[in-house]
């Protein structure tokens, strides 16, 4: 049975009634804008405008990883921090973290219900995504808190999540091509560059007077930044003229126009993850709303979590599948930014590589297939439970002996692994969601 939009499924019959509401929505072919959203928080009574200092995040991959980071460290810091992310893996209670707490049935059944009938009595066609972010900012405006972490949903100018009109600090983590249709659809007065496109779109969560702290990029997508910033007077902090961060001893230096501080190596799996952690602090060192001790900062590098993101599967059901003291990782990503990644990851290591791999239909292969080829010793297709996704026979021009398998169990189960073989599932997060579940790892 196909499961509802985003796998918006809740034990709770409560909550599973409001999530049947918003897997009946549908967005409006073509519109674009933020005017539906602010109209519906208007409604609301503007919870935006009544939260705690926000952390808010842009970026095609790693802004999941920083808001994780940004938690962690102003947890460390003895703060109370909402969180705000998507799309969550399980449960939809992930996306909205209360005062450090993943939000209850009940909260979530009232503030979703109080949402979506004031969208019906105002007649607002509003999306999916656009009710779970006005219900976080109401739950956010009620319950007290000390900072709020906002991880922008898809690009960032028309995000719903820019609707927030004055944030302690907006960060863009890495830029790369992905959601093409959205973010790279023709429209007047945009770059023609696609990755300056991207940044354009990312850059669009610039406030007047708010510091941006950025990655290093290309030219392009850095001219792109600094347009968008210039043209509201946000400040920009770029890492490599800003700020920097560099191995050292075992660990990692940061230097900013504050001074230096020695960090260890971040406990996330991926080097890509230290400048995830980077752009944190920085972000952390770069606005005055709250206090953080330097000692706070280095705890987030060992106290960050962030399923589905190379993670390294526990002993659980899904893994007893495998010989025993196979690893087994996990890993969400789907796009070429992530499939280097896992590239940069994989490519010191020796161990052949089997491959189980579900995608959806609107995502390339190659993304994957390419950065981990020389190491994969087979493929396996499986279905995104949900979604339409690419069948095997996409496989086969980038990998001719890629078989094909029913679930990811069947495709463990049928797996001919050697002992020091590696396994990875990946291609889609929602693919990682049942993994985990099925697992019995749900995310906390």
């Amino acid at each position: 049975m196909a499961r509802p939009a985003d796998f918006a499924v809740s034990d709770n019959p409560e909550v599973q009634a409001q999530l049947d509401r918003l897997a009946a929505l549908s967005l409006p072919q073509g519109r674009i804008g933020l005017e539906p959203v602010r109209e519906l928080l208007d409604r609301l009574g503007n919870p935006q405008r009544s939260l705690p200092p926000v952390f808010h995040v842009a970026g095609t991959n790693g802004k999941g990883s920083t808001c994780a980071f940004l938690r962690a460290a102003l947890e460390a810091a003895d703060h109370r921090v909402h969180v705000f992310t998507s799309p969550h893996l399980v449960r939809f209670n992930e996306r909205i973290r209360v005062s450090g707490a993943l939000i209850s049935d009940d909260l979530l059944a009232e503030l979703l219900a109080e949402v979506l009938d004031e969208a019906e009595a105002g007649a607002i066609a509003v999306s999916f995504f656009e009710v779970a972010t006005a219900a976080a900012f109401l739950a956010f405006s009620r319950v007290p808190a000390d900072a709020c972490v906002i991880e922008v949903g898809l690009g960032g100018r028309l995000d719903a999540t820019n609707v927030l009109e004055a944030p302690a600090a907006c960060g863009i983590a890495s830029l790369g091509i992905d959601h093409e249709a959205f973010l790279l659809a023709p429209e007047a007065g945009v770059p023609a560059e696609p990755l300056a496109r991207i940044a354009f779109e990312k850059a669009g969560i610039a406030k007047p007077g708010v510091p941006l702290v950025t990655l290093a990029y290309g030219q392009d997508a850095v001219d792109a930044v600094e347009e968008q910033a210039e043209r509201v007077i946000a400040p920009v902090f770029r890492q490599g003229r800003d700020w920097s961060i560099r191995a050292q001893d075992g660990g990692l230096l940061y230097r900013d126009h504050h001074g230096d501080l020695a960090l260890p190596l971040p406990a996330l799996a991926g080097a890509h993850q230290t400048a995830n952690a980077a752009l944190a602090i920085a972000m952390l060192r770069h606005q005055d709303a709250l206090p953080i001790a330097d000692e706070a900062l280095a705890a987030a590098m060992g106290r960050a979590n962030w399923p589905a993101r190379l993670q390294r599967l526990a002993d659980g059901p899904v893994t007893r599948l495998l010989p025993p003291a196979t690893p087994c990782w996990l890993d969400g990503g789907h796009n070429p930014d992530a499939g280097a990644a896992l590239g940069v990851h994989f490519a010191g290591s020796s161990a052949p590589i089997h491959l189980v791999i579900g995608m959806l239909a609107n995502k390339h292969p190659e993304a994957l297939i390419a950065p981990l080829r020389r190491h994969l010793a087979s493929v396996t297709v499986v279905p995104v439970p949900g979604h339409e996704y690419h069948a095997a026979s996409a496989f086969r021009a980038l990998f001719p002996q890629a078989d094909e398998a029913d679930d990811v169990e069947t495709a463990l189960r049928e797996l001919s692994v050697a002992p020091g073989d590696t396994v990875l599932i990946a291609g889609s997060l929602y693919l990682a969601g049942t993994v985990l579940a099925a697992n019995g790892q749900l995310p906390d």
